[in-house]
């Protein structure tokens, strides 16, 4: 008897800029970014956004951003909670990795985050990841060494120093709460 073929779709970012609502696209596959977070999860990600302005605000070539589209390849773009970009964005998303990348759990996105997201996030380069439980109210700050995340920090109420070429931010993480 034949196995069945499974078919998935192989969605590109032509396909993606036709979408409504909230998406990510990873490996071709699309993903839902519905419903929009939680209060709490929305706090969260507008303090730590401040925290990192402020820290940033005499550094001319690093920025602080709430989700925009990060595509990494025509078939994978991104939308992590929150961003710091070192250097110019020039077309309508970024097209080169962040200094660092956030995630914000959730019930929704806990796999995807910590297993999917981290994977792509380690393979692009990307100096730090922050995943941030809110329930437990708890940061896990990974930093990359010789091309692999290794677990600098996690607790909750700790300060931080991020170092961003020139540039850098020590970021209180109890003022995120």
């Amino acid at each position: 008897m034949p196995s069945a073929v499974r078919i998935l779709p192989n969605y590109t970012y032509a396909d993606y800029e036709q979408w409504e609502g909230q998406w990510e696209l990873i490996d071709g596959i699309p993903y839902a970014m519905s419903p929009l977070p939680v209060p709490k999860h929305q706090k969260i990600a507008m303090a730590l956004g401040t925290e990192f302005t402020i820290q940033l605000k005499s550094c001319k070539q690093c920025s602080a951003y709430q989700p925009i589209d990060y595509r990494i390849s025509d078939d994978t773009i991104l939308q992590p909670d929150m961003l710091i970009v070192c250097g110019e964005i020039s077309k309508k998303y970024l097209d080169f990795a962040p200094a660092l990348v956030v995630e914000i759990l959730s019930p929704a996105t806990t796999v995807k985050d910590r297993h999917t997201k981290y994977s792509i996030y380690e393979s692009q380069g990307i100096p730090y990841y922050l995943i941030i439980a809110p329930d437990t109210e708890e940061i896990e700050v990974y930093q990359l060494k010789e091309g692999v995340y290794s677990l600098a920090q996690k607790g909750k109420d700790f300060s931080y120093q991020f170092s961003f070429g020139h540039c850098s931010a020590f970021v209180d993480f109890k003022e995120i709460w």
